[in-house]
């Protein structure tokens, strides 16, 4: 037993180690971004203290040697306490957030006494058990990796270590005359929506770029910053999305992630590509009952937010079909940039973002920087992404490749999209 935990030890201490070699998952075009910050800097998130704080966690974990002390049956129940608590948790944070936002309470001090008392309760449990529910997630992950031939010396490398953290914001720049992110900025998590605006009209006006804060669920750090969420089935896939990112660093691709758009794409549909096929497995395996559709999943990674359908629409109205239409925008968009129609096409965008909406899509902003964040995520056909070759070409070499680990291995070693359409057989 002493044997297996110094081996656990030994294994995050070399996960750690890779924290020097591990880049992140957003990429800086240092002009834009210096110039950008005199609007972001008060906001900005702190790397270096999230990574510090995270990676002594994850040594305090290994050195306790925790999963070597729970059966698999009993690993798969401390995942779902947790799981539960989370539940309980945000429910008992949205009743606050009523209760302070009620004109109708006078006393909001003594009418939410009762749920600040049970969220001081439930967190308490919940940082009890947290770091047992990660050790053994990262401990399944592992497993299906393993079988899958994605490992060094009978270990995934680097090892899975990840930690469930509030995450920043990104803000998000491209270009307005094409759809192309030029930089994004780390911003902390609980920044006030008008603040976020603030942010994007200042960086707007000063550089006249297309910009969004957007929320992610999970950023390429090591260790691995994953959301807090109570569905279970799309943290277990950014739990492998991120890893996948953490293995591309130590090769190529993910060493060049921010050196063209081109690569980004690749590296996110890569990803994508191995959470949409682990994630599954791993759910039949560890927890059947809340296996679930990884397009279901996606889409509500797109949107992050719904809405119930408008009144006054149709009893039974025809589906709306969010990828189809927001490829079709996506099209549109890039067809009146490309003619120099730069107003106009935002003026497009807009007009469809009320669409989105009316059909119940709760989407803030549309714009160039909406889809040069989203449209990177190009494992599945359509949605943001529009026809931009480089998705597909990603997919084809999946299709090409006989298992998972041939396809990731092949194309972690590229450098540039010449490179992939090569291999693929369809080189310019």
């Amino acid at each position: 037993m002493l044997d297996r935990i110094l081996t656990d030890l030994e294994r995050t201490l070399l996960g750690l180690l890779c924290v020097f070699c591990l880049v992140s998952s957003a990429p800086h075009a240092e002009y834009f971004y210096d110039r950008a910050r005199a609007f972001t800097r008060p906001y900005e998130f702190n790397y270096d203290a999230w990574t510090a704080d995270a990676a002594w966690t994850k040594l305090q974990q290994s050195a306790l040697g925790l999963p070597n002390y729970v059966s698999r049956a009993d690993g798969i129940s401390v995942v779902m306490d947790s799981l539960r608590l989370t539940e309980s948790i945000l429910r008992a944070e949205d009743r606050l957030q009523v209760i302070f936002s009620d004109p109708n309470v006078k006393d909001k001090e003594s009418a939410s006494a009762h749920l600040r008392a049970e969220l001081k309760r439930l967190d308490a449990r919940q940082r009890q058990i947290a770091p047992l529910a990660e050790s053994v997630l990262q401990g399944q992950v592992s497993q299906i990796l393993s079988e899958q031939g994605l490992t060094l010396g009978g270990q995934p490398t680097p090892p899975v270590l990840y930690h469930v953290s509030p995450l920043p914001m990104n803000l998000i720049m491209s270009k307005r005359s094409k759809i192309e992110q030029v930089a994004s900025i780390s911003l902390q998590p609980d920044i006030a929506l008008e603040d976020q605006v603030k942010i994007e009209d200042g960086v707007a006006q000063a550089l006249d770029f297309s910009t969004l804060v957007v929320p992610v669920g999970g950023i390429g750090t090591y260790p691995t910053m994953v959301m807090r969420t109570d569905t279970f089935n799309w943290q277990v896939g950014v739990v492998i999305h991120e890893w996948t990112h953490n293995f591309l660093s130590l090769h190529p691709l993910g060493a060049n992630y921010g050196t063209t758009p081109e690569l980004r794409t690749m590296n996110e549909t890569t990803a994508s590509i191995v959470e949409n096929e682990l994630g599954p497995v791993l759910l039949a395996r560890y927890y059947p009952t809340l296996a679930a559709s990884r397009a279901d999943l996606n889409l509500v990674a797109w949107t992050r937010a719904f809405l119930p359908p408008k009144a006054g629409l149709p009893e039974t109205p025809p589906p709306f079909d969010f990828r189809a239409e927001m490829h079709t925008t996506r099209v549109r968009a890039d067809e009146l940039l490309a003619e120099g129609k730069i107003e106009e096409a935002e003026a497009y965008m807009e007009a469809r973002r009320q669409v989105f909406w009316q059909n119940g899509y709760a989407i803030r902003k549309l714009n160039q920087a909406y889809f040069a964040f989203y449209g990177a995520y190009a494992d599945i056909p359509g949605g943001p992404a529009g026809e931009d070759p480089v998705g597909p070409a990603v997919r084809e070499l999946r299709a090409q490749s006989a298992t998972l680990a041939d396809f990731l291995y092949k194309i972690a070693q590229m450098d540039s999209f010449d490179e992939l359409l090569k291999a693929i057989g369809k080189a310019p």
